[in-house]
């Protein structure tokens, strides 16, 4: 939540290299992640493989559409995404 807002406007990165950059991110720390939670024993196959099968999906569609998208809507669909978040956190 904090990645792309701080690399736009500390790094003054490009919205889209910011947002390439936070999801290249991802696969290393879901990697270690992932190690972790098998060795203790909290690993639940049942509900990690259809979430790992819909991140692999949303990851090729996301890297695919974030080539296509202009930078005004990318502001726009992640401002939304942050606003549903909040909304949710504080519901919870």
């Amino acid at each position: 939540m904090i990645a792309v807002p701080s690399m736009i406007h500390i790094l003054h990165m490009d919205e889209h290299e910011a947002h390439a950059t936070a999801i290249a991110v991802i696969l290393p720390l879901v990697i270690v992640s992932l190690f972790v939670y098998f060795r203790h024993g909290f690993l639940d196959f049942s509900k990690a493989i259809p979430v790992a099968i819909g991140g692999i999906i949303g990851g090729i569609s996301g890297a695919f559409l974030l080539k296509r998208i202009p930078s005004v809507w990318l502001k726009k669909i992640f401002a939304l995404f942050m606003i549903a978040a909040a909304i949710r956190m504080v519901l919870k």
